[in-house]
């Protein structure tokens, strides 16, 4: 990546007249001279109001007028997972770093101000960068430890808070990040002492970061998957007879979900006139909550498999599943097989979700003849949980149905060609860990790289065009540090 860059670099500065040179439209959009020979400065440009997002919408924009994109097709979303550019920290190798950090800035800052604050052994402590193995004395030496630690971190907050205090070492990014590592690791029990919090009264893991040097660097695990940084989520076309083309591409932290980005990813699209037909996508994308949504707002169909339903009598296929019963959501009842009506309706709440809890008279179920292929309760009456809406009851039931169709899983085998898209920038472009820290610094090489991956024109994996007659040959660009 970093030759196909050096070379992108240098023919803008032979080429800048060129329609067609990337550096040469981000010249355009931000009013400077882009110089090839700084990598940093170019993709400094790329990060400032939004440029690179800008500059995807030229792209795209060329792309439309020359009839190789247009709305209404089709088009498939999918995410990937991207390592941060961070040391991987233990809590308490975290908690240490983050105090060091802030006494490093503060340092900078007013050392007048600090030097009478430190304390002899924090030379020892945090001269360094801070690396941990296997501490002594088990959990009950961590503990000590983490709450060494924790006084230190106090007394320098403590100070920095106090009324006779500069106010502007209290705005230091780090100071702030040492507040905020100290709030979601430490508390004050009962006898006001600070405590070093367990494992499993941490705060979530989108509220607190990994590193004090990212705060978007989140801990997240997906399956077998376990990682520290963000999801970047790509979409391309997917229409027949047109190239497939990366129209959009979002980076969060790593714990929001794929679904949380559907109707964002929506509005963009609406926005940059490339709203689809159909959008294919994988089941975290599609929930209950999306696909009406999206059809109703924006006319778009989510072609996705939902949720299945797991209860015993849909699994056995030989009982009573939930589309054996009439809902009547006029009159607010339900009839089972056997033409008895549902005894109560009321509203439930499972998981931060709302549903419609049935419930059938007791005796009625007791001495029902097919109540083995109904319940496997013991004593009590058949109960159904649906969904709050007659709409999205009649979606879920017309998609179950549905998706078990060939013609079904024909139509959304399409969708496993954006693997290959994640899969080749990945492999060709290193999405998988990136070089800046944060969403907004990391971003921009996303955006570019998506870009470049699915032009219909020419592909990263190849070699680029020779340097035009009469340029010196350009030496070998030297690895990331």
């Amino acid at each position: 990546m970093l030759n196909l860059i050096w070379w992108c670099r240098r023919r803008c500065a032979v080429c800048a007249g060129r329609e067609a040179d990337r550096p040469g439209i981000l010249n355009r959009l931000t009013g400077n001279t882009v110089d090839h020979s700084v990598l940093c400065e170019f993709r400094a440009r790329l990060a400032e109001a939004d440029a690179a997002d800008r500059l995807l919408q030229v792209m795209l924009h060329r792309l439309t007028e020359a009839g190789l994109l247009k709305s209404g097709g089709r088009q498939r979303p999918d995410a990937t997972h991207v390592l941060a550019a961070v040391r991987t920290l233990s809590r308490l190798e975290l908690v240490g770093e983050s105090l060091r950090a802030a006494l490093e800035k503060l340092a900078q800052a007013d050392p007048d101000w600090l030097l009478p604050r430190v304390e002899p052994e924090w030379d020892k402590r945090y001269g360094r960068k801070v690396q941990i193995g296997k501490v002594p004395g088990g959990k009950a030496g961590v503990t000590a430890l983490a709450e060494a630690f924790g006084r230190d971190g106090q007394k320098v907050l403590a100070a920095a808070w106090a009324a006779d205090a500069p106010p502007r070492l209290r705005t230091l990014t780090q100071v702030e990040i040492l507040r905020r590592v100290w709030m979601h690791h430490y508390y004050w029990d009962a006898r006001g002492r600070l405590r070093w919090r367990d494992g499993h009264a941490l705060p979530p893991a989108s509220l607190r970061f990994d590193s004090p040097y990212d705060t978007d660097a989140h801990y997240c695990v997906k399956r077998d998957t376990a990682w520290s940084g963000y999801r970047t989520h790509f979409t391309e076309t997917c229409t027949s007879e047109l190239p497939e083309v990366v129209v959009h591409v979002a980076t969060t932290i790593a714990p929001v979900q794929d679904g949380e980005l559907t109707a964002q990813i929506h509005d963009d699209l609406v926005a940059m006139d490339l709203t689809p037909a159909e959008h294919a996508v994988d089941a975290a994308y599609a929930s209950r909550t999306q696909i009406e949504p999206a059809q109703r707002v924006h006319g778009i169909t989510l072609l996705g498999p939902v949720v299945p339903d797991h209860s015993h009598q849909a699994k056995s296929e030989a009982g009573f599943d939930k589309a054996a019963f009439t809902i009547d959501w006029d009159h607010r009842r339900a009839t089972c097989p056997q033409g008895n009506l549902s005894r109560e309706w009321r509203p439930l709440r499972i998981s931060g979700h709302d549903y419609i809890r049935i419930t059938f008279d007791k005796a009625t179920c007791l001495a029902c003849p097919v109540r083995p292929q109904c319940t496997d309760a013991v004593s009590g009456p058949r109960s159904l949980a649906l969904l709050p809406t007659r709409e999205l009851h009649k979606i879920q039931q017309h998609n179950r149905l549905d998706q078990r169709t060939e013609q079904w899983q024909r139509r959304y085998a399409i969708r496993a060609g954006i693997e290959a898209t994640l899969s080749q920038n990945v492999r060709a472009c290193g999405l998988r860990r990136t070089r800046y820290r944060g969403c907004q610094d990391a971003r921009p090489a996303r955006t570019d790289r998506a870009g470049l991956q699915r032009h219909p024109h020419r592909r990263l994996d190849r070699r680029p065009d020779p340097p035009p007659a009469g340029t010196q040959p350009l030496p070998r660009p030297l690895p990331p540090n």
